[in-house]
């Protein structure tokens, strides 16, 4: 006796969109309308944001329309802010879909039988992750509509758009596998005072061990960490005739998502055992140097033999 393959039932995402331009406070204030309706949420700084509303739907016993609905007019009322909602059974619809309502602020709901259909008939820059380059490399072989996109076989878009060309075919046609992972803005240290106190600063040391941020009236102080990682180094120095010499440099763009705890992680198994002595000795000495000087310990051929 088999058991039948059952069906995946299909999900419920809300995509937000926030006016352009909008404060980081107003945001945050928006988000935390959100997480009253749903537990998942993820944050997209700085206007936009995905919500998973399948069980939202069960505990407030209500549609997902009602839900957009009743966030409208808690963002307009209380903080004067319309927002554009749309939602799908993935987060490509969804995305899509709030991109497509007109004016400040409305709902637009794609029901899942009718995905694919409502997508067919955009054109092929109005659906969620084609970009311009690449819309205007479908353009020029004649595909100007996602449905036509959908219907050109995944290998030939693939050529056409290189590795994201397979996702894109897939995503016109209503298919977006992904889920909404919840994740929160970290929180931010306020900005200086009116009366001219200067921001805390970081050393070099604490900036690459995470440290906390020392800013005494940041009340997010032992969670201010991620908020406290330079993405940008600028070196001012000022003469004393008064001229100044900036250089600015950018750091590299890298971003982690979706830490958990360092016992939760897997670990690598290394099978080079030198390696591994050489990272245990490094580890060993470098707790020895915290407890009893940078001096305490280093390598042997540094050090003179005993007469």
């Amino acid at each position: 006796m088999s058991a039948e393959p059952t069906e995946r039932r299909p999900g419920v995402v809300m995509h937000v969109r926030c006016p352009d331009q909008l404060p980081e406070e107003t945001y945050r204030q928006v988000l935390e309308q959100l997480h009253e309706l749903s537990a998942v949420v993820r944050t997209l700084p700085p206007t936009a944001a995905p919500v998973d509303l399948r069980g939202a739907l069960r505990y407030h016993r209500a549609t997902a329309v009602h839900l957009g609905e009743i966030l409208r007019l808690r963002t307009a009322s209380r903080y004067g802010v319309d927002v554009r909602v749309g939602i799908g059974p993935t987060v490509t619809v969804a995305a899509t879909a709030s991109a497509q309502v007109e004016g400040a602020g409305g709902v637009l709901a794609i029901e899942a039988a009718h995905a694919a259909d409502w997508l067919a008939l955009l054109p092929v820059q109005d659906l969620h992750g084609i970009g311009p380059r690449q819309a205007a490399v479908l353009r020029r072989y004649g595909v100007d509509r996602v449905g036509l996109l959908a219907a050109l076989p995944a290998a030939i878009v693939q050529r056409l758009l290189g590795k994201a060309g397979r996702i894109a075919a897939e995503r016109a046609r209503g298919t977006d596998p992904r889920t909404v992972t919840p994740r929160r803005v970290p929180a931010a240290c306020p900005p200086p005072s009116a009366s001219g106190t200067a921001s805390p600063t970081m050393s070099s040391t604490a900036l690459r061990r995470g440290r906390p941020c020392s800013h005494r009236s940041c009340s997010s102080a032992p969670n201010c960490v991620a908020a406290s990682r330079p993405r940008a180094l600028t070196l001012t120095l000022t003469f004393a005739g008064g001229a100044a010499w900036e250089k600015a440099r950018r750091l590299a763009a890298l971003r982690a998502e979706d830490l958990v705890d360092g016992n939760q992680v897997a670990e690598q198994l290394s099978l080079d055992a030198a390696r591994r002595a050489r990272l245990t000795a490094e580890e060993t000495a470098d707790r020895i140097r915290e407890k009893f000087g940078p001096g305490a310990i280093g390598p042997a051929a540094t050090y003179r033999p005993a007469s």
